[in-house]
């Protein structure tokens, strides 16, 4: 099996450093180093890492004036066409003057290095709010929405120096920084921004006919966003024009409200059955639309139309908990865990085309967008996914196994929260990829492991021709239970109930298959996944022992396990996955959620929400026709 394949196993946009072998570790933690020595040559202090993107790092630091300010580094292992983008993305947000958005300080290479410098706004990404927080009230994303629509009208010349129209190409959660205090959002990451070659009203933008005349109207020159938020017009390459911006705010607001990381969920999850008010939440779901004639309306209705929208009467109302439709146990105990989550997603999804696609694609982007399997599928499906990959973003274990039948939806689930701040949003999340799930109509298995990569074990060997072979002293992880937690035997779930999993290429050792046969008979929950690199050696793993009395046996089938490690031959992947016991969910299947709006007056409904849809009825002005 080829080394690259074997990256399509991890839904995670940047592999886990503690998944990196030895050397490349090191390298990055290198790396890093120096550029934080860099800038501390140059005077600055309260250097951090503060992100990493597809084509660079991101460092927050404090100037000799005590000025918050940010410190964009491109990745050197970047063709160098690739790296000059962040010199073309300090000229666009140099073009930019708006309160909303921080300003450019300065451009500067240092030993080839090229480093943007910019002021750093104050918050959290909203990525990261909606991760600790579930969905944002319906009051806080109108608010967001009118902050964003007044940027978003800037930049239809009114906040270029230049006055001619600017996309952002980008707009989505995590580029959005959230100030709690204020409530003041801030558009940040310049780097898909270009000018844009078409108006809102779809004609050339040009200042003199000779630029027309000489201009390349048949090539966009748009960038590609984060394939999750952006349109299916910037998706598809069309020329850029101010729309595409309009198409990542819906997507956005539709995620913070739905408590998603994407905008595929809309015709399950739709936006009028997430409590937003009825006209808000119309707009939204027309701006979804798979006609663009019906997105463009709505586009225009919402700049047109956001500022009377958010003079409307808002509170946050207080709403009942949300249901557990799948067992989720969340410990008191904080664990410092870096989640990764490996699936059977390669046989779930469709590959329609992957293989022609990518051999003429140049972008870090797309090229994760088919590594992931997402072109060609159904919208549902896309969403499915990506909520899968939003739980990995939780301090969570276990793991999960979705199956589709005719009548409706099976799930078995072992779900471990390690920070109980997070319950509601975790429980947000889990319950959006439940009712994803009701909206796929197909037959099929989905497994999903979850584990923590710190507790990972590395085996390297110079060449493929040696064995791997364990350190001394090595060992593989687990926990146990305080006390026996007793079951019927015949409700015990197997390793290798659901057969061998088509797309795992790695042919484990007898002995290996043995000892996990005998790890089958004893009381646990957990998984162990070998990924087998033609120099590296990978074990992931998690185990709960579930029958304290049992601990010594458990323990020797796990050093055996370790022990039969040089007998591993071939490349690829293997992995196996086993629930406490059998507690299977049923779910029926679904179209879509049904409407729920914000109430008229929202000084009726101060305890609880859990109102009729004609309750929440109200007079609508727009002449949307949704």
């Amino acid at each position: 099996m080829d080394y690259p394949n074997l990256q399509q196993f991890y839904i995670p946009e940047e592999q886990s450093i503690y998944l990196l072998s030895h050397d490349d570790a090191k390298k990055l933690k290198d790396w890093v180093s120096l550029c934080k020595q860099q800038l501390e040559q140059l005077g600055y202090t309260d250097i951090e890492m503060i992100g990493k993107g597809a084509f660079g790092f991101v460092f927050g630091g404090t100037n000799t004036a005590g000025r918050r300010l940010v410190f964009k580094f491109s990745r050197i292992t970047l063709p160098q066409h690739v790296q000059d983008r962040l010199e073309e993305e300090a000229f666009m947000l140099g073009q930019v003057e708006h309160n909303l958005v921080p300003k450019l300080i300065d451009f500067q290479r240092i030993r080839g290095q090229a480093i943007l410098v910019m002021e750093r706004a104050v918050g959290l990404d909203l990525e990261q709010v909606s991760l600790k927080e579930g969905r944002l009230s319906p009051r806080l994303i109108v608010h967001i929405a009118a902050q964003m629509v007044t940027i978003l009208l800037g930049l239809r010349s009114i906040a270029i120096k230049s006055r001619r129209p600017l996309v952002h190409g980008d707009i989505k959660p995590s580029n959005i920084v959230f100030d709690p205090s204020t409530e003041n959002v801030a558009l940040i990451d310049w780097g898909s921004s270009v000018f844009a070659q078409l108006d809102q009203n779809q004609q050339f933008v040009s200042n003199s006919v000779m630029e027309l005349m000489s201009g390349d109207l048949q090539n966009s020159n748009a960038r590609l966003g984060d394939v999750y938020f952006i349109g299916e017009d910037q998706l598809n390459g069309a020329l850029s024009t101010p729309r595409f911006d309009e198409q990542g705010l819906a997507g956005t607001l539709y995620a913070l409200a739905s408590g998603q990381s994407c905008r595929f969920g809309h015709r399950a999850i739709p936006p009028t059955s997430l409590g937003l008010p009825l006209e808000f939440a119309r707009v939204l779901e027309s701006m979804l639309d798979e006609n663009p004639q019906t997105r463009m309306k709505a586009g225009d209705y919402l700049l047109n139309n956001m500022a009377a929208m958010a003079r409307a009467l808002m509170v946050d109302l207080k709403e009942s908990p949300e249901p557990h439709l799948i067992p989720v146990w969340s410990h008191s105990e904080v664990r410092d865990i870096d989640t990764v989550a490996y699936t059977s997603r390669k046989s779930f999804l469709k590959e329609e085309g992957v293989e022609e696609s990518l051999q003429d694609l140049d972008d870090v982007q797309f090229d994760r967008y088919y590594k992931n399997f997402l072109q060609g599928m159904g919208e549902t499906e896309k969403a499915f996914l990506a909520s899968i990959s939003r739980l990995a973003k939780y301090p969570v274990v276990g793991g999960l196994a979705v199956r589709w039948e005719t009548d409706g939806v099976y799930i078995d689930s072992c779900l471990n929260l390690h920070d109980n701040a997070l319950k509601k949003s975790f429980i947000t999340s889990v319950n959006n990829m439940v009712n994803l799930a009701r909206a796929i109509y197909r037959q099929g298995v989905f497994k999903s492991c979850f584990f923590n990569a710190k507790d990972t074990l590395h085996i390297e060997r110079d060449t493929p021709e040696v064995p791997f072979q364990p350190a001394e002293g090595l060992l593989i992880p687990y926990e146990v239970s305080a006390a026996p937690e007793l079951e019927d035997k015949s409700r015990i779930h197997s390793y290798f109930e659901d057969g061998k999993d088509p797309e795992e290429f790695l042919e484990l050792p007898e002995t290996i298959m043995d000892s996990l046969e005998q790890l089958n008979q004893i009381h646990h929950t957990g998984l162990i996944i070998f990924e087998s690199l033609p120099t590296h050696l990978k074990i992931h793993s998690y185990y709960r022992l579930l029958d304290p009395r049992r601990e010594e046996e458990f323990k020797d089938c796990l050093a055996c396990i370790l022990a039969a490690v040089p007998l591993i031959t071939g490349l690829g992947v293997s992995g196996f996955m086993k629930m406490p016991y059998k507690d299977t969910r049923f779910f029926s299947h679904i179209d879509r959620l049904p409407e729920k709006y914000y109430p008229k007056n929202p000084k009726q409904y101060t305890t609880d929400h859990s109102l009729s849809v004609e309750e929440q009825r109200q007079p609508v002005s727009s002449p949307l026709q949704v």
